[in-house]
């Protein structure tokens, strides 16, 4: 994945457990106009298959994830 995404909004959710990093990223989305990208960061391991269902739920873009030592990285377009 690319290394040089920019994000319009960056929202630091480590050391945050389930459910929070879906509610914040929920609520940093809805800050966002319809292109812009949230580039969403969290230490729960969880966050990874809640960020999938929360992406095709919402109809958002998960446009890539990454993970290095224990930190997760996405990148989240905003579609509607």
């Amino acid at each position: 994945m690319s290394n040089d995404m920019k994000a319009d909004k960056v929202l630091d959710c480590k050391g945050m457990k389930c459910p929070m990093p879906i509610i914040k990223t929920k609520m940093a989305m809805a800050t966002l106009q319809v292109g812009q990208v949230l580039e969403m960061i969290a230490t729960d391991k969880g966050s990874k298959p809640d960020m999938a269902a929360f992406t095709q739920q919402t109809g958002h873009l998960l446009i890539s994830m990454k993970e290095i030592d224990g930190i997760y990285t996405y990148y989240i377009r905003k579609t509607k």
